[in-house]
């Protein structure tokens, strides 16, 4: 069976919501909300308010990590003072879940390339997990959207330098471009064993530069904006978005993300998350 993905070209906070509700699945017990935060002097990341009707839907707390590179939110202080200019405490409940040691160890006793991921140690503090994504480009992955969430966005400092490292922390800038990707597929996947059935996920597609929100200095967006998708299915809903960047043959800018995603191999990483059991790269758009 195909996995749903609904789709809305409207984009605002409460289309968010209403692309959640549409799921119908209940996020139970304590909620852990992914958000990236964003890197001190990026102009493209989405702000609090924009996310604020579907957090306090499920009554969730924002969670983020530590940053492995050099910036504004590779320590607990620089992130905590991070957090507080941008606003995310003043709106939310908010867990940095490394911000104190020692991170937490989840095997993966199928991964491709890496068996094991670090995490925040107040991962574990919860029963549900809301994936809220800004979908762009990436420096490295190519494209960042809910698998990136999952993987590197999850994990702590250390977790970090390790799957970009494919195993090997040290080689964080230098390890082999697809082992990285399958790396982060393994990392998803523990992820999304961890939570089960209880996890949702929601990409935007707006501001859509070939930069993550983790640049300080980003590429204004490239692309119009295209939409809302929501989704139970991480695999789906990634590969639904590529899939909407892939159909805007009238963009301008639709070439130079499409450089951005394919000259990183992007897709790779659906593909060995697909592979891996993460989810289906087989969907049905619904549109709201």
């Amino acid at each position: 069976m195909k996995s749903k993905v609904y789709f809305t070209r409207e984009i605002t906070p409460e289309k968010v919501l209403e692309g959640y509700m549409k799921l119908g699945r209940k996020l139970s017990g304590s909620v852990a909300v992914k958000v990236h935060s964003g890197e001190v002097g990026n102009q493209n990341f989405l702000r609090p308010p924009f996310w604020k009707p579907v957090i306090d839907k499920v009554g969730g707390r924002v969670v983020e990590c530590n940053t492995a590179y050099d910036g504004e939110r590779n320590t607990t202080k620089k992130h905590v003072k991070t957090i507080e200019l941008h606003g995310w405490n003043h709106y939310f409940d908010f867990d940095l879940m490394d911000a104190e040691g020692p991170d937490r160890e989840i095997e993966i006793p199928n991964g491709r390339v890496i068996k094991r991921n670090y995490v925040g140690k107040t991962l574990f503090n919860y029963d549900s997990l809301l994936v809220l994504s800004h979908f762009k480009g990436h420096p490295m992955g190519g494209y960042g959207g809910a698998l990136k969430q999952l993987s590197i966005g999850i994990a702590s400092s250390y977790g970090k330098a390790y799957i970009h490292g494919a195993g090997v922390p040290e080689n964080i800038w230098t390890a082999d471009h697809d082992s990285f990707l399958e790396s982060m597929a393994d990392a998803a996947k523990s992820i999304i064993d961890m939570f089960g059935d209880n996890t949702a996920y929601i990409n935007v597609m707006k501001n859509m530069s070939v930069d993550c929100d983790c640049c300080a200095v980003a590429e204004d967006p490239c692309m119009k904006d295209i939409g809302i998708l929501a989704s139970t299915d991480p695999v789906a809903i990634d590969r639904a978005c590529l899939d909407l960047v892939y159909a805007a043959t009238d963009d301008p800018g639709q070439k130079h993300l499409l450089e951005r995603i394919e000259s990183r191999n992007g897709a790779h990483t659906i593909d060995a998350a697909a592979a891996i059991g993460c989810g289906s790269k087989e969907y049905e758009l619904i549109e709201f």
